[in-house]
């Protein structure tokens, strides 16, 4: 009977003692956040009209900055939309600092490295550690996964005064 009692209750408590953490993820955040995939799958990727191109209008590359830092995100080829919305021709922008690119066939990650603006903002302000830093934008689709090919800008570089 002790052996019985003990398969019931040790699974039991491994699951109570494994509760779920507390979001602290910021409201706007976890409305944007990129759904949870398995690591190991990749999603079929939703396809760039030719030319499609996204860049900084501000800052520029080489820019020396104080905080708060004001970004304006421009798009050619394509229109902006909110996250959820499957509109050809469309995403979103998420902005990478200090941040390599995230595996292309997945969604994008969010977190601290990379800002997601699923509300289909294009324009926010940031606030930076003193020093160098690199940003770099990258459209994800309804879903949060890159284009194919993908749509991104170039690296920029700014020094946080």
């Amino acid at each position: 009977m002790k052996f019985v009692t003990a398969l019931i209750v040790i699974p039991f408590l491994c699951l109570a003692a494994c509760g779920k953490q507390a979001d602290t993820t910021a409201p706007e955040a976890r409305e944007t956040a990129a759904p949870p995939v398995a690591a190991a799958s990749g999603l079929q990727r939703t396809p760039s009209p030719a030319g499609a191109r996204v860049y900084f209008k501000t800052p520029a590359d080489g820019d020396k900055v104080t905080n708060p830092i004001r970004i304006e995100f421009g798009i050619e080829g394509m229109d902006v939309t909110r996250a959820g919305n499957d509109q050809p021709d469309s995403g979103h922008h998420h902005l990478l600092i200090d941040a390599e690119l995230p595996p292309l066939h997945l969604p994008i990650p969010a977190d601290a490295s990379y800002i997601h603006f699923g509300d289909g903002s294009t324009a926010t302000e940031i606030t930076l550690s003193p020093g160098s830093h690199t940003l770099r934008m990258l459209l994800g689709d309804y879903r949060h996964v890159p284009h194919d090919p993908p749509v991104m800008s170039d690296i920029i570089a700014i020094t946080v005064q």
